[in-house]
């Protein structure tokens, strides 16, 4: 957006940061990432590689990569990716080179993964890393969330509750906590929350160009 004179906004060169979000099943993080992505043009969602089979309807590159166990075990040897896991006999795990070349580019990456995966990331990547836990108003309207999918059995919903009372209690471990009672609010805090960071100083890497060109570098 132009100003009152007609001059483009000033913009400083800035380095990406990566925006991990968390939550238990249906604590909403799916839909805040969905509108945050639709928000910015800016933020891309990571893509993971994978080892097991493509589903009908994927795409290799958009939904995953898909490779095979033998690539999978030598990129982890080989220190390649940001965080991996393995969940029913598939590996899953995020490349590193492209979402670092993102962040040089001033991209900001989203990321779906557990506190696992989040602690992995803050291992190998703290200073461009921004976490958010996301919480339910109350168990109770978890499990109602649950069950209005009507998608799921008794026994699923029942199993997807004891998962998130384990997950939720790594809420400490995270730099930001949302309680998702009202989405759209829960959007607008997300948003703030990336706005706030994008303005930290050590992430404006053209600050010291702009600094010196007032005369005022150091």
């Amino acid at each position: 957006m132009n100003d009152d004179t007609g001059n483009q906004p000033l913009t400083i060169q800035r380095r990406g940061l990566m925006l991990v979000l968390s939550s238990p099943s249906g604590a909403g993080k799916s839909t805040i990432s969905r509108a945050l992505l639709a928000r910015h043009d800016d933020l891309t969602m990571s893509v993971s590689a994978t080892t097991r089979p493509m589903r009908p309807g994927e795409v290799e590159g958009k939904d995953y990569h898909f490779i095979d166990q033998g690539k999978f075990d030598a990129m982890v040897a080989g220190g390649e990716f940001l965080e991996h896991a393995t969940v029913f006999d598939n590996s899953y795990g995020t490349p590193r080179q492209p979402v670092m070349e993102a962040l040089g580019a001033g991209q900001d990456v989203l990321f779906d993964v557990d506190w696992q995966g989040t602690q992995q990331i803050r291992e190998n990547a703290l200073e461009d890393l921004v976490s958010i836990f996301i919480l339910p108003p109350s168990v109770e309207e978890l499990e109602r969330r649950l069950r209005t999918r009507a998608q799921d059995t008794e026994e699923v919903v029942q199993r997807r509750m004891a998962k998130a009372t384990s997950e939720m209690s790594h809420w400490a471990e995270y730099d930001y906590i949302i309680i998702n009672e009202d989405v759209d609010h829960s959007v607008a805090q997300a948003d703030a929350i990336l706005a706030a960071e994008r303005l930290k100083r050590r992430r404006q890497v053209g600050l010291i160009e702009f600094a010196r060109d007032l005369g005022v570098g150091r």
